[in-house]
């Protein structure tokens, strides 16, 4: 009889659990992700001229729609890198674009912790995580990753979800890189003949000459998103099919700017600025801080989406996630700064760096003597950057035009994004504007130091350092002296060759770095003797 009770007993309190469990998950909202790649705000909703958006523009009526939301970089993998760990990138050593640095076993990505608290996980099916165990990361954060990826695969029905949708229609091997001919056969050709660009009628910005070429490429820019745009309503479309709309938070971003010259690779407004949509349903709007269709000037980075994911649906976010998030039931306070970073690209080596506020936007090149338009191997397969060369060389660029295109940088830029929304006017020489510029470089540097910046470090000596550990403990371990590196750094641009001399003699390898790209940056040609 007390072996029955015992017996009994079990049996009851497994279905108790079980009940409780299938409660709690009916008690969490799932959650959607619909990214584009390459794409600025380019999107009806946004005001774009060229735009043929109708789903997307729909979707905004029924969401929250963010005016200022930035990637971490005008770059895919960095980027992905911060979306999945909710940590700054060059505080990881993940700053670089196909970049291998290990980091913590501990950083999991954050969907991997979605996956404890009973989430089912698909990814479809881009990763680029952009680390040495990025395999790791795969494994553990997603139920499945393959191009056939979906929540329809999930075991229960009641199971909460979160899945990822990377849709590659709007990157730039489409819209730039790929032949034409097969542009139009694979993008162009699914679409309604009212619905294609016609070049003749492009709106152009005023940083882009108006050549036959170059209105050509704007327009089959503008193709891919319309189609990217249909694809978003076929997912959205299975979602109401599948009676999960009621209970699915949905997002809509990019990765990062447009994959066009000045957009891509820039740090620039252009670069960085996405597009961000939130859809709530009613079941809950009560985590929504707007009412559908209504738009807010927040400042959000992609730092904080994993977090804001993890506040969503209720799980505890990791210590070591940086990011602040900006929705749900303990939303954080509203940040005054989002910051970007630009660094090696594949083969083109760069540094910079950039804060923006709600209005302004500084950048610091320390590396002034390479243009923003670098000669880059896979993207010059595109006509466009071919076309770009030759007008610089031509000499018959305007100033707004050659701004991208010319062989300097400044070593500082300062905007008014407000007042100049194109980020065409460096108000660096301004009096009116010393104080802001001040005060944002004072914070450039001030977070520089927070993270601890591993772009201020060669990447082989990064490397070196970090090999055996990651980057975020040996950057936190006190043997790195970040103040005398970035100091380093902050002289090239700005103080004579004799100082940038002495950095050569100093026995840390970062500082005598310094002191050669300082060198290399002066305009004018130094006589031999004064190295020697």
């Amino acid at each position: 009889m007390i072996y029955f009770l015992r017996i009994h007993s079990l049996i009851c309190s497994t279905v108790a659990l079980i009940f409780i469990t299938g409660n709690a998950n009916a008690l969490k909202p799932s959650i959607l992700w619909i990214t584009a790649e390459d794409m600025s705000p380019v999107l009806g909703c946004y005001g774009e001229k060229n735009a043929v958006t109708p789903i997307i523009d729909q979707l905004a009526k029924d969401s929250i729609r963010y005016k200022n939301a930035f990637a971490s970089a005008p770059v895919c993998s960095p980027s992905r890198s911060c979306l999945i760990q909710g940590a700054p990138p060059p505080s990881l050593g993940t700053q670089h674009m196909r970049s291998g640095f290990p980091l913590p076993a501990s950083f999991t990505g954050f969907p991997a912790l979605l996956k404890k608290e009973g989430y089912y996980n698909t990814n479809n099916v881009k990763t680029d995580y952009n680390s040495g165990n990025y395999q790791q990361i795969i494994e553990k954060s997603w139920h499945e990753n393959s191009a056939d990826a979906h929540w329809r695969k999930r075991s229960k029905k009641e199971m909460p979800f979160f899945s990822v949708f990377n849709l590659m229609t709007s990157h730039q091997s489409r819209s730039m890189v790929w032949p034409y001919e097969k542009f139009k056969n694979e993008i162009q050709s699914k679409l309604p003949k009212e619905q294609i660009h016609n070049p003749q009628k492009i709106t152009l910005p005023p940083y882009y000459p108006d050549t036959p070429i170059v209105r050509k490429t704007l327009a089959r820019f503008h193709d891919c998103v319309t189609a990217m745009d249909q694809q978003v309503g076929d997912i959205l479309t299975q979602l109401k099919e599948d009676g999960l709309a009621d209970n699915t938070i949905v997002f809509f971003f990019s990765d990062h700017g447009s994959g066009m010259p000045r957009h891509k690779r820039a740090l620039l407004d252009s670069g960085m600025h996405i597009p961000l949509l939130v859809r709530f349903p009613a079941k809950w709007q009560h985590l929504a801080p707007v009412k559908p269709g209504q738009t807010t000037d927040r400042l959000v980075s992609f730092v904080d989406f994993g977090p804001t994911v993890l506040n969503l649906t209720g799980t505890t976010i990791p210590k070591h996630m940086q990011g602040k998030p900006f929705l749900g039931p303990d939303p954080a306070d509203p940040r005054k700064y989002v910051y970007g970073h630009r660094d090696r690209v594949d083969e083109v080596r760069d540094f910079a760096r950039s804060v923006r506020d709600q209005r302004y936007l500084y950048i610091r090149n320390y590396m002034p003597h390479l243009g923003y338009n670098q000669t880059t191997a896979w993207p010059d397969i595109g006509e466009v950057r071919h076309e770009f060369y030759k007008l610089a060389k031509s000499g018959k660029m305007t100033p707004a035009q050659q701004q991208f295109a010319g062989p300097r940088r400044p070593v500082e830029e300062l905007y008014d994004c407000r007042k100049d929304p194109l980020n065409l006017t460096n108000l660096t020489a301004s009096q009116k504007h010393q104080k802001i510029l001040k005060r944002m470089r004072r914070e450039h540097l001030r977070y520089a130091m927070e993270i601890k910046d591993w772009g201020y470090i060669p990447e082989y000596e990064a490397w070196e350092m970090s090999k055996e550990s990651s980057g975020w403990k040996e950057g936190k371990s006190g043997k790195i002296n970040w103040e005398k590196i970035i100091g380093s750094a902050e002289q090239v641009g700005r103080v004579k060759p004799a100082e940038l001399i002495q950095n050569l003699k100093s026995e840390n390898a970062s500082i005598r770095y310094w002191g050669t790209i300082g060198l290399g940056a002066i305009e004018s040609k130094l006589p031999p003797t004064a190295i020697s």
